[in-house]
């Protein structure tokens, strides 16, 4: 007897030291996050205003607003949507649904965990060979989106194949067993149920293209330009208008450095507040 409570003292200590540095762990993050917002917020809020927001830059972008740079943002992330989503979702489907459990599944499933590792830059590479040379969409919001999109697709496939595992066999056997096909199962009752998580997914693919760089050196992105009429044509983007900003050799305009930082972290809180909501939301009309 005394040597199971020995047994369970020793267990109670382990787990008040796992939880003491994970809530310290989870504390430094908090605060980190935190700290870099609120000097965002303090440095950039003075910046912000209707003028900044909606109007041309001016005087060797020292002054004016930043309208060109958040338009081709925006245009990013409904192009990077429109073509990432739908190839996504749908390939995460095909995997989870219909493909089985062959060596070559598993080898494509591979090839998709690897692509997420792969460096943006590398991507960039690629777009411009293939999207801006190969196809002849040259520097452009089209060739930009359409290399965001490829930088985007692992994430999109990975999270709507863990939406799809997270609905209980149990649903799928049942409409099955009721006479349902399995494209109709998986379109009426695992789709819809699956759902929240792959919202999920594709809120934080849409952040991540709209905060990237790197692979849009290549293919479009510009220093100056005026707003872009057509998606074949090149844009200023956020991500870099605050890089070279910031990377003068004399920052001549620190106010908009701040106020482009904090309206392009806006921009992301947004997005992912209106997932969260649209999620939250979703989620209180399912159960199982």
């Amino acid at each position: 007897m005394k040597d199971y409570l020995k047994v369970l003292e020793r267990a109670r200590k382990r787990e008040q030291v796992a939880c003491l540095i994970a809530g310290t762990a989870l504390a430094f993050i908090v605060f980190t996050i935190l700290a870099i917002i609120g000097v965002i917020i303090y440095k950039g809020a003075a910046s912000i205003s209707w003028d900044f927001l909606f109007s041309m830059p001016s005087n060797q972008m020292t002054a004016g607003g930043i309208w060109p740079a958040l338009y081709g943002t925006l245009m990013l992330i409904v192009i990077t949507g429109c073509a990432a989503l739908p190839l996504g979702i749908a390939t995460g489907i095909f995997l989870t649904e219909y493909a089985g459990k062959s060596r070559g599944v598993k080898a494509l499933r591979l090839a998709i965990a690897n692509m997420a590792g792969i460096p943006s830059v590398i991507y960039g590479l690629f777009g411009y060979a293939a999207f801006s040379l190969a196809l002849g969409f040259e520097k452009s919001l089209l060739a930009m989106g359409l290399t965001l999109a490829c930088v985007t697709l692992p994430l999109i496939i990975t999270t709507t194949e863990e939406a799809l595992k997270q609905v209980p066999r149990e649903l799928r056997n049942a409409s099955l067993a009721l006479g349902a096909t399995r494209w109709r199962t998986t379109y009426r009752i695992v789709f819809p149920a699956a759902l929240p998580g792959i919202v999920t997914g594709a809120i934080l693919s849409l952040s991540r293209a709209a905060g990237e760089t790197a692979p849009i050196l290549f293919t479009g992105v510009a220093f100056f330009a005026a707003v872009p009429q057509t998606i074949m044509q090149p844009s200023m983007a956020l991500p870099y208008h605050l890089y070279i900003m910031a990377t003068q050799p004399t920052t001549p305009a620190p106010h908009i450095v701040w106020g482009t930082a904090l309206v392009l972290v806006g921009l992301l809180c947004i997005i992912n507040a209106f997932g969260a909501l649209w999620r939250a939301r979703r989620r209180r009309k399912i159960s199982w």
